[in-house]
């Protein structure tokens, strides 16, 4: 299948079994990286999956994508997000899901994002935004950006929804405080979730991929 004619260019491994209407796990990268990022581990994820893992729709240079700008301002933080481009990128992650699940046998009634740091941040947005499309979350070293969710999405009904997040306690990207949001704020909506902090920076440590492998088969 040519990637070109999908709004996202993306790679992809197919279930290593034959099964019909594949789970579909789509994979989200951080700031300044590409799709092959996270798709260096797609063969150690559970052999019934359909994996797409994703290229974010805006170039970087040398090298790298985004999903959307980040501004070194000098505020107390020391940064900030575009969030204007942030709701145009999640908008075209939906509509990617929907060319996804018109072209490749899957199922679009069991659809799984895994992103990391802004990838993850996109995938809290989608899913939150658009409940009745996303099965599962695994958010990787991001937080919770209230700016770019959908209005009215305190209203959606999350009773399908299930979310793992997990953090590096010493994380120099991402303040681990910021992540620590999360879990309360699913909570508040009822969302089923679980959070887990490592002794590590931004990125993602062996024991962490144990324990968010082990989610996911549960979640399938």
């Amino acid at each position: 299948m040519e990637t070109e004619k999908f709004t996202l260019y993306h790679l992809i491994r197919k279930p290593k079994k034959a099964v019909d209407n594949a789970p579909l796990l789509v994979m989200l990268h951080g700031y300044g990286s590409n799709e092959e990022d996270l798709f260096s581990f797609a063969d150690e994820l559970p052999d019934e999956l359909f994996i797409v893992s994703v290229r974010a729709p805006y170039p970087m240079a040398p090298y790298g994508n985004a999903w959307y700008a980040i501004h070194w301002d000098g505020s107390a933080n020391g940064k900030f997000s575009d969030d204007n481009q942030a709701v145009i990128s999640r908008e075209k992650i939906v509509q990617f899901l929907e060319e996804i699940v018109e072209a490749y046998p899957v199922d679009r009634n069991n659809i799984t994002l895994v992103g990391f740091s802004q990838g993850c941040i996109l995938s809290l947005a989608v899913a939150l935004s658009y409940p009745q499309k996303i099965k599962n979350v695994v958010a990787l070293s991001g937080y919770l950006n209230k700016g770019i969710l959908k209005k009215g999405y305190e209203k959606n009904d999350f009773s399908g929804l299930s979310v793992y997040s997990s953090h590096g306690s010493v994380d120099q990207v991402i303040p681990v405080a910021w992540a620590r949001m999360t879990k309360p704020f699913l909570d508040s909506l009822k969302i089923e979730n679980t959070y887990s902090e490592f002794p590590i920076g931004h990125g993602v440590s062996p024991q962490n991929f144990r324990e968010l492998n082990e989610w996911l088969k549960k979640h399938l």
